[in-house]
């Protein structure tokens, strides 16, 4: 575990196991939970984002995820629950539920589809960051939310003494190291093709769904280029960067590559939910050819 960090290094954004009649398997996830911190090197966890199916799960089913998670590994891995919605009284709520169950930090996504001015997505931040007494992790996806985080937003964010972490998934090298340069915010690369360029300007670890299957391999790249051997870092980059494509610029979802990977591994996930539908066979056959080129026997 990291000791630098309230949220980890290499953080996996950890898929929602179900049952095969698709509810929520506790049992298989805190098996993969331990997979994940054990043989997969993350040393944190990333529960009901985007990957963990967080739209299709009750806020019974988050509560109950974080608290078995929380139980199987909470000693040896950061835990850090997704608690965003486009409502910040049930933010607020989802929040403290998290914290609650053993959370150690919560992640915080912009609120999406209101699209709302920059000084209302602070106060919205603020509102959750004030509400409880765990580290907060600011999720800035603007591809999915329609809104950006903006730098200056995210500069006057850094006051609050809780508000400690980024997901930087908006693809803004430059904001992004504006930020990085002017505050203590810690910044997790949320898109595996940018781990290395946002290490290289001062960002801290990842979040990733990739890790789902390959954490190894990505420890391994951030791990040769913080010892500064760059060209093994750079190799074992561009190693995984085929399975990267596959599983997170294809028409499928992340969730649906990784469980769809997972299953195929014999390892646990079980289905996704609707409105999401299974990987096709072909679609699996390709994905498991990545990962066996990519992930060493």
């Amino acid at each position: 575990m990291s000791a630098t960090s309230p949220f980890g290094r290499t953080v996996c954004a950890m898929v929602t196991p179900f049952t095969p009649e698709g509810a929520l398997d506790l049992d298989g996830a805190q098996r993969l939970a331990d997979r994940l911190v054990g043989e997969g090197r993350c040393d944190g966890l990333v529960l009901s984002g985007t990957t963990g199916e967080s739209p299709t799960t009750s806020d019974e089913e988050k509560t109950a995820l974080v608290a078995a998670v929380a139980e199987a590994v909470g000693g040896r891995a950061r835990i850090t629950a997704g608690v965003g919605s486009s409502d910040t009284r049930h933010t607020v709520a989802l929040a403290r539920a998290a914290q609650r169950a053993g959370a150690h930090g919560v992640l915080v996504v912009t609120p999406y589809y209101s699209r709302p001015p920059q000084e209302d997505v602070a106060a919205h931040f603020t509102a959750v960051a004030d509400a409880v007494d765990v580290p907060v992790m600011l999720y800035d996806i603007p591809g999915r939310t329609g809104t950006r985080i903006e730098p200056d937003t995210m500069l006057a964010l850094a006051e609050h003494p809780r508000i400690a972490g980024v997901k930087d998934c908006a693809y803004d090298l430059l904001g992004s190291s504006k930020v990085i340069a002017r505050t203590d915010l810690l910044y997790f690369s949320g898109s595996e093709e940018l781990n290395l360029p946002l290490r290289a300007v001062g960002g801290h670890g990842y979040v990733s769904t990739v890790a789902n299957v390959a954490g190894p391999l990505l420890a391994d790249a951030l791990d040769a280029h913080d010892r500064g051997d760059t060209a093994e870092a750079t190799a074992l980059h561009q190693r995984v960067l085929p399975l990267v494509e596959l599983m997170m610029a294809s028409s499928l979802p992340g969730t649906v590559t990784a469980k769809a990977l997972l299953n195929a591994l014999g390892l646990t996930a079980g289905p996704v939910r609707p409105p999401l539908r299974p990987a096709d066979e072909a679609r699996t056959s390709a994905l498991l050819a990545a990962y066996r080129s990519a992930v060493p026997a």
